[in-house]
């Protein structure tokens, strides 16, 4: 059941709530755009001075609906509040870079990504167990706190990053991070998870939609990394609270591919002076348009529609288990 009622979930208010956070988050949008920061346009990335002069960082926005929906509609418990308040502080060092004249450097932004992810990982371990289970062939494997809490950082620094990458296209991180997180909510009924998260995926999901719009191409305004690494996070919060946080590769496939090919690139170029993808031009977004020609209507739907067939043949693939086992 996606919305476990046990959790003292009323399916009418669980519905009235989803409306009312798509309402919300474009009658709030509508009203607050004209407060937020202007984009300058970015010099290095394709077209990316197009961007200049519309308003920038409202995720601020849609995430504040997110977690005042979650607040008001969902049965939420001591782990969750934890949850929306880590979303919260990672929309808020996103949003808090978006308004500064003076962009923040890559080592503080992801100082402070660390410091969250190491909060979610401490969080996690304590409400949850250290067993993980490889949902692709039914593998229960139990792994020691220490290492889990590392890879759990990995995991979320991670997924935070490659999600922040991906925006720089109108529409294209808010449409993967939809699919990835759809993807995450239908595997969890397979899987047979209950609780209220997957409720919080569909709040989610509807927030980010209210957003998406106002930025189909061509936007009228944009997430900035207020939103990009508020999704990244949610996301990595979604496919642990899974019980199977390996359903990240599969689940946010374009998204890893799309925004983590540009940090490995530059990390192996800047700490081990390897080169490599010298004629990939950088998040894999500005390669096809600006190399293969792709318009940025190509570029989203084209993402989409490989994001959309790897999570149907790995929705397929737990059903066929699911039967079989």
């Amino acid at each position: 059941m996606f919305y476990n009622m046990t959790d003292g979930g009323e399916p009418l208010i669980a519905a009235v709530g989803l409306l009312a956070a798509f309402a919300g988050t474009c009658l709030f949008l509508t009203k607050l755009s004209g407060f937020l920061p202007k984009d300058a346009g970015r010099e290095f990335a394709h077209d990316g001075k197009l961007s200049a002069g519309k308003p920038r960082g409202a995720g601020i926005i849609f995430i504040l609906v997110f977690v005042a929906s979650a607040l008001l509609f969902a049965p939420v418990d001591r782990e969750i509040c934890i949850y929306l308040v880590l979303v919260a502080a990672e929309m808020l060092t996103g949003y808090m870079d978006d308004a500064s004249e003076h962009p923040w450097g890559e080592y503080k932004k992801g100082l402070l990504d660390l410091i969250i992810a190491v909060v979610l990982a401490v969080t996690f371990l304590n409400f949850n167990s250290n067993t993980i289970e490889i949902a692709a062939c039914g593998l229960q494997v139990t792994i020691p706190p220490a290492v889990f809490g590392i890879l759990t950082v990995a995991l979320v620094w991670g997924s935070v990053n490659v999600t922040n990458c991906t925006d720089g296209v109108d529409g294209l991180s808010g449409t993967l991070a939809i699919i990835s997180l759809m993807t995450i909510y239908v595997a969890d009924s397979i899987l047979g998870i209950t609780g209220s998260f997957p409720y919080l995926i569909l709040l989610f999901v509807i927030c980010v939609l209210g957003y998406l719009w106002y930025n189909a191409a061509p936007s009228r305004l944009m997430m900035g990394d207020a939103g990009s690494r508020a999704m990244g996070i949610f996301i990595s919060i979604a496919v642990l609270k899974s019980g199977s946080p390996l359903l990240y590769l599969p689940a946010a496939a374009v998204i890893i591919l799309d925004g983590g090919l540009g940090l490995l690139k530059v990390a192996l170029l800047r700490f081990l002076r390897i080169r490599i993808l010298q004629h990939v031009r950088t998040p894999l977004h500005d390669h096809v348009r600006k190399i293969k020609g792709w318009s940025n209507t190509q570029t989203v739907f084209r993402f989409a529609i490989i994001q959309i067939v790897v999570s149907a043949a790995l929705i397929y693939l737990l059903l066929a288990r699911q039967y079989n086992a």
